[in-house]
């Protein structure tokens, strides 16, 4: 079924609705986690580790307990046999270390920020005073901070990992060897990517509370779902699940960063129960820099063969710095990298070996893009060494190799199928919309006048929808309210306006007449969540599918009123008729009270007016888009302008194109940050150099580039609403455009390439070191 044919000339879907949601956090309504205050409510501060490498001997915590306030002071030890431990992350092909985080550091801490004790008190003040009494005996150990030299395995962070390997996986297809072999040239480069720290407005925090009449514990989080975490809790705290209702109120972002639930989340919920009194904890900015997982880390090393002038063959080894442990999310990123590595190319032979290696770092996880940016900065970095290489225009090089649109479905040689697209076009567009012609022409002139200017595009394609499917549920009161329910769990990307407009329009009625209602286990029966751009795909087709059986139950009460066949009633814009009858109607209203009437229904027909519905896809969605820049480079200070950014992106059909350009203007912004300032460091003994907002250099609203951007919709035959999800699309997208912008600011220098970030003093360093 095409989605052309899924869904009637909509009415509200397509419209750039503001966001209903905006008002009341404009007007500082929102309730977030630390908002909360329960009768009771003691207070968590967690111990951490100072230390990036260390045995942990004896914790004392007599000091800690005769602070006024303080109620228990709780260690691994209280953990033993009572606290589970994380289930591993399953992703396809990839062979997984049994290493997953602890609640609590037992025996070896392996990084700077590492929970090792938690004190619990009545007020944060006397938490945090106590926190610092506690003393705990360390014994130092080598620590290890690159992942090439973890791999070694000069410091074993595992004793069962000799190589320090967490994860591993391949992906082989055609005839890789070959063809290198029977290449004209071939094309090296070593990229190294940084960690980078997802900063969310809101840091990550929990309120526990414990009914022990009902044996219900009931959890408040920060966190991107709610029935996911719950199934964590439940796994390590070996509670039934109907035991444990999981809440997410208000979330100041997340940017995947608040996927799971944290051992420190883990220690309050388990605290509740054990005191049998609410416990909150809300960490600090210095420990969300530290303890919260970090996205991207990769080390790659990638080769393009080239013969008769076209990339025939892609080889890549990639080290992913995975940090101390794993997080059951921890490899999917790089496992994303290493199977998009041939990006939105007819590329037919190809092989990546993907490692993800053990360093004395937090661990890694989803950030904003997990996995896509990273591959489609190497693919397009590639694409765009190898069209220098032959020393064609990288447009017309990049248009020669972009799968073409008779191709769809295409399977990728890693294993991946796409599901539709035209990528062409999408190259196409926008040239057009940056003047490309114009601007290279701009830049010769430039360079006549020694200025440093460059311009660079990038064509991507992404993975979305992971985790295939999700639910929701519809609800019609007796007055034609409409009640939505969704698995879906916003944290700025305003489903409350797009699920709104998507009941609105299949069910005939005004958004404002629609109640969207998420976060909480006690809405749905079973929910995935909101990460990797997957919430109108799968949340909103879940609706769809809801959606329909209230349809068809509508239509069966309207008839019955009206004294005809279903088939016979017309329905448009709230009113029911007969067909050819137009006088003979009932309004939306009359029809939802009638299904509360048992006497005006069919008697075969149950009273009430609400389904529920549960979407599945048989693979993941693939959108696309191409995105260029220009910028220039102070020869003088290395400092890099960003003239022009442009954007096409193809997310199938756009419930809400205003939303729609929120969503790449804020992703692109995250990019600047990417390209030009943000690197989460540690010095060699693996402590960070990082761990402030001071050295951490997140872009500001004076960064935002100049950027224009458009649609282009190539509807997904995968889902009832043809959408794809673009929320990490600028991330992805940006990255490579930039970056080959800059680089062809600096080509007339020879410099090859540059990794991020490309601070002012990195430019000017190689600017300086060519010309010395």
């Amino acid at each position: 079924m095409t989605s052309e044919h899924a869904l009637r000339a909509s009415s509200w879907i397509g419209r750039p609705l503001r966001r209903r949601e905006d008002g009341r956090f404009l007007r500082g309504q929102a309730r977030y986690v630390d908002d909360l205050q329960l009768p009771g409510m003691l207070h968590l501060v967690v111990v951490r580790s100072p230390h990036a490498h260390a045995r942990v001997g004896a914790i004392r915590v007599e000091a800690a307990l005769a602070v006024p306030g303080v109620v228990w002071v709780i260690t691994a030890a209280d953990l033993a046999g009572r606290v589970g431990r994380y289930a591993l992350g399953t992703v396809e092909g990839t062979r997984v270390a049994p290493v997953p985080h602890p609640v609590l550091a037992a025996g070896r801490v392996r990084y700077v920020g590492e929970p090792v004790a938690a004190v619990v008190a009545e007020t944060r003040a006397a938490a945090e005073d106590a926190a610092a009494l506690v003393d705990v005996g360390y014994e130092v150990l080598p620590a290890v901070a690159d992942p090439e030299e973890a791999l070694g395995g000069g410091v074993r962070l595992h004793d069962e990992l000799p190589d320090n390997v967490l994860f591993r996986w391949e992906g082989r297809g055609g005839d890789p060897e070959g063809e290198f072999a029977r290449a004209d040239r071939v094309v090296r480069q070593r990229f190294r990517i940084p960690r980078l720290a997802a900063v969310p407005m809101e840091t990550r925090g929990a309120v526990a509370s414990y009914d022990p009449g009902t044996d219900l514990l009931t959890v408040w989080s920060s966190a991107q779902g709610t029935h996911r975490p719950r199934e964590q809790l439940s796994r390590i705290l070996g509670r039934p699940e109907d035991r444990i209702r999981f809440v997410v109120p208000d979330v100041g972002g997340a940017f995947g960063s608040k996927f799971g639930v944290s051992p420190e989340a883990v220690l309050a919920a388990w605290a509740a129960v054990e005191l049998r009194r609410p416990v909150k904890w809300v960490e600090d900015r210095r420990e969300n820099l530290l303890a919260s997982y970090q996205g991207r880390g990769v080390v790659a090393e990638v080769e393009v063969a080239l013969r008769g002038g076209r990339m025939t063959a892609v080889r890549a080894r990639l080290l992913a710095d995975a940090g101390a442990y794993l997080y059951p999310s921890s490899p999917v990123p790089p496992v994303n990298t290493a199977m998009l590595m041939t990006g939105a190319y007819d590329i037919p032979h190809a092989h990546v070996e993907l490692l993800g290696v053990a360093t004395n770092k937090v661990p890694t996880g989803p950030y904003r893009g997990a996995g896509r940016p990273e591959a489609a900065y190497l693919v397009e970095r590639m694409a765009e060494l190898a069209a220098r290489e032959l020393g064609e225009d990288p447009v017309q090089f990049r248009l020669r190799h972009a799968i073409p649109p008779e191709a769809f479905p295409y399977r990728n040689p890693l294993g991946y199928t796409y599901d539709s697209g035209d990528y062409p076009r999408a190259l196409q567009r926008l040239c057009e919309l940056m003047e490309y012609d114009r601007a290279c022409e701009e830049r010769e002139r430039a360079r006549a006048e020694v200025r440093l200017v460059g311009v660079g595009v990038a064509l991507y394609v992404e993975r979305a929808a992971s985790q295939v499917w999700e639910s929701a549920a519809l609800l019609v009161e007796p007055s034609g309210r409409v009640v939505v329910r969704t698995g879906s769990m916003p944290h700025g990307q305003g489903h409350e306006t797009t699920f709104a407009q998507i009941a609105a329009d299949l069910l005939q009625v005004h958004p404002d007449d629609v109640v969207v209602e998420y976060g909480d286990t006690a809405l749905v029966g079973r929910s995935i969540g909101t990460f990797g751009s997957r919430s109108t795909t799968l949340g909103g087709s879940a609706l769809v599918v809801a959606a329909r059986k209230v349809q068809e139950k509508v239509r069966r009460i309207a008839a019955h009123l009206l004294e005809a066949s279903p088939e016979d009633v017309e329905w448009q814009g709230g009113i029911f008729w007969v067909r050819g009858v137009p006088e003979r109607a009932v309004s939306w209203k009359e029809v939802a009270t009638a299904a509360y009437q048992p006497h005006r229904l069919p008697q075969d027909l149950e009273m009430g007016l609400e389904a529920s519905g549960y979407f599945a896809i048989p693979r993941p969605v693939f959108p696309y888009g191409a995105y260029g820049a220009v910028v220039e480079v102070d020869r003088e200070t290395g400092q890099v302008r960003v003239l022009q950014l442009a954007a096409v992106d193809d997310a199938g059909r756009i419930i809400n194109p205003l939303l729609a350009e929120g969503q790449i203007a804020g992703s692109v912004v995250q990019a600047i940050g990417q390209v030009f300032s943000e690197a989460f460091e540690y010095d060699p003994s693996g402590q960070p150099l990082s761990a402030t907002l001071a050295e951490y250099g997140v872009p500001r609203a004076v960064h935002a580039p100049p950027l224009s951007s458009e649609f282009l919709e190539t509807p997904s035959p995968l889902n009832p609403l043809g959408t794809k999800g673009l929320g990490e699309a600028g991330t992805i997208g940006a990255p490579p455009a930039l970056a080959n912008a800059v680089l062809d600011a600096l080509a007339p220098f020879g410099v090859r390439h540059l990794d991020f970030p490309f601070t002012a003093e990195r430019v000017w360093r190689a600017i300086h070191g060519r010309q010395a």
